[in-house]
């Protein structure tokens, strides 16, 4: 039960960059009507996997970096970067989704090539943070996400 959660949440993280690379494929190939349904849906999964996190971290915690202490600084700066990439991420995802569904095309395809990038990123660390918990190294305690982010 212990890595199911995290294993749900990272699988929609993973599958909400998928679905916004092959969007971005689409949109490149100018067809907008599969672009608009794979970004929607993109933005569904991330949705999906920010309500799973967010309800693991308050009912459950978070679970401490359990690899070997020659590597934990490296983690743990790993870690906030992707954390600071997710919630600039977030907060540009919304911002260009309004752009599309206000019809300010001129904004929205401005930012959002920045956005794409910076959610691939997002998508592809988050990975690798679950792999590193839970797949590579065996996961330590579970405790308060503060705990987790600075590694006290």
């Amino acid at each position: 039960m212990a890595i199911l959660l995290p294993t749900i949440s990272t699988s929609f993280i993973a599958i909400s960059g998928i679905l916004v690379a092959l969007g971005w494929y689409a949109i490149a190939k100018r067809n907008m009507e599969r672009h608009m349904k794979l970004m929607k849906w993109a933005a569904i999964c991330a949705t999906i996997f920010f309500i799973t996190y967010v309800s693991r971290t308050i009912f459950v915690g978070n679970t401490l970096f359990g690899g070997p202490d020659n590597i934990r600084v490296i983690y743990q700066i790993f870690l906030i970067f992707h954390i600071i990439l997710a919630t600039v991420g977030g907060v540009m995802g919304l911002v260009t989704l309004n752009y599309a569904y206000k019809k300010r095309y001129d904004k929205h395809r401005k930012i959002g090539p920045w956005t794409s990038v910076i959610w691939l990123v997002t998508a592809i660390t988050g990975v690798t943070v679950y792999s590193l918990l839970y797949l590579i190294y065996p996961g330590g305690e579970t405790t308060g996400v503060l705990d987790v982010i600075f590694g006290w």
